[in-house]
């Protein structure tokens, strides 16, 4: 069993018992000598609703990845070669396959009558995929929902909606384009995104490493009370087994005393016999 085995595990697993089997493979990893893998599981965080239907969907469906990686692809070379027909083809593919994959979400997560709020997680989630091989990567350990910045290799990816049965609202003007951001921009961004990344690892680092030290300090604890609690029991024998000693001293002093007066007492009588 590695450590990755053990992340597959316990991602695949709904939220609510997330903590406990967290706590339990963290054990077995520190009993098998792992430290490094207790280490990464103990810095694992429950995921969100939304991440935890992400996971399940890849999980229950190991063709998801290959999916999404595949329309990533038909859209980056859509827009490279700046061909309409393509990028509206590869847009409807877009649609199509996120409704498809939100739908199979859902079920394998169990989740019915999703809020509107949580539909719209599960949706972004999957843009930022088809968007960031980054995001792609991780789906089935996804920890929260992930939505794409907006910058991307091969352009803006449409907007996908999750179609219901409520009519379609009235078409409004088209909002006034967001001018493209400049290289530097972009690259100052991501500088932004890396060091906040960083920061959050180093927060996480020191979670487990705190967390490690509580878990060894109350295993100390209860070694000590323990030690404690037989150190009692081992007085109080002590304490039983010196009354019963001095009871039997005591009823042997006194059956020494018995034995003296009836020494006495015949000693006496034997003189008596002799003086007569």
């Amino acid at each position: 069993m590695t450590a990755d085995d053990d992340l597959d595990e316990l991602y695949s697993l709904a939220p609510e018992h997330f903590t406990a089997r967290r706590k339990e493979l963290v054990a077995a990893a520190k009993k098998r000598g792992d430290r490094e893998a207790a280490t990464r599981i103990a810095a694992a965080r429950r995921p969100t609703t939304a991440a935890w239907v992400m996971n399940a969907l890849v999980h229950a469906d190991a063709t998801v990845r290959t999916r999404l990686a595949e329309l990533s692809e038909r859209l980056r070379a859509a827009h490279a070669a700046m061909d309409g027909t393509r990028i509206r083809e590869s847009s409807d593919a877009q649609r199509s396959l996120i409704e498809q994959l939100v739908r199979a979400g859902f079920a394998a997560a169990d989740v019915s009558n999703a809020p509107a709020a949580l539909r719209d997680d599960v949706v972004g989630t999957l843009q930022a995929a088809i968007a960031d091989p980054d995001v792609a990567a991780r789906l089935g350990r996804l920890e929260k929902a992930e939505r794409w910045s907006g910058f991307g290799d091969f352009g803006p990816v449409s907007d996908v909606a999750v179609r219901t049965a409520t009519p379609r609202p009235k078409a409004r003007p088209a909002p006034p384009a967001v001018p493209t951001p400049s290289r530097s921009e972009v690259a100052a961004a991501r500088r932004r995104l890396t060091a906040a990344e960083r920061d959050v690892h180093a927060a996480e680092r020191a979670d487990a490493k705190a967390a490690e030290e509580l878990s060894a300090r109350t295993a100390a604890l209860a070694a000590a009370r323990r030690r404690y609690e037989k150190l009692l029991d081992s007085l109080a024998a002590a304490e039983r087994e010196l009354n019963t000693a001095d009871g039997e001293h005591q009823e042997a002093q006194r059956a020494a005393t018995a034995a003296a007066d009836r020494l006495a007492a015949a000693q006496t009588a034997l003189q008596a016999a002799q003086d007569g």
